[in-house]
């Protein structure tokens, strides 16, 4: 669909032998991949063929992209857009969630605080793409409470909002 960012998960992985970080979308099998013409290995996706988190608030932060634009069924807009950052926040520290799990600033109505902007607007920029500087990354997701998963998280289950407690 033109002008339009499906929202989509990949997997993401450290390869030592290469010292790079690799893309995996386990979704596309041999038959999506030439029944859509995919032009890449899906098991190394290239960097300009999937908008990572951190990315795609940039763009439309910088209005670059209309928030508009990204999400799923009528699930859309910069809300959208900050909830699937901080997921993948969460995630490099190793915190995998599900997409409809919330908490801290996803679970926020409107982001108005120009602190709590500024402060994405920075993580956004260390996490766009590969991690160049994860110590600082991760020093920034255990320091703010605003980020870090809790011992609780809200999701939605059954179509109802219900809080889950977190295993450690």
């Amino acid at each position: 669909m033109p002008n339009h960012y499906e929202d989509h998960w990949v997997a993401e992985y450290w390869n030592s032998s290469e010292k790079r970080w690799i893309l995996v979308d386990a979704q596309l099998d041999a038959f999506q991949c030439e029944t859509m013409k995919v032009p890449f290995n899906p098991l190394d996706v290239p960097r300009d063929q999937f908008i990572v988190g951190g990315l795609a608030w940039q763009l439309c932060r910088s209005g670059q992209a209309d928030p508009e634009q990204f999400g799923i069924f009528d699930m859309r807009g910069l809300g959208f857009v900050r909830g699937d950052f901080l997921r993948d926040v969460a995630a490099l520290n190793k915190v995998e969630l599900l997409p409809w799990d919330c908490w801290g600033l996803i679970l926020k109505e409107q982001l108005d605080d120009p602190d709590d902007l500024s402060m994405l607007d920075r993580l956004a920029e260390l996490t766009r793409g590969e991690v160049p500087d994860f110590e600082t990354v991760r020093g920034l997701y255990e320091s703010d409470p605003r980020l870090r998963v809790g011992d609780a998280i809200q999701s939605y289950v059954n179509g109802q909002m219900e809080e889950i407690p977190i295993a450690r």
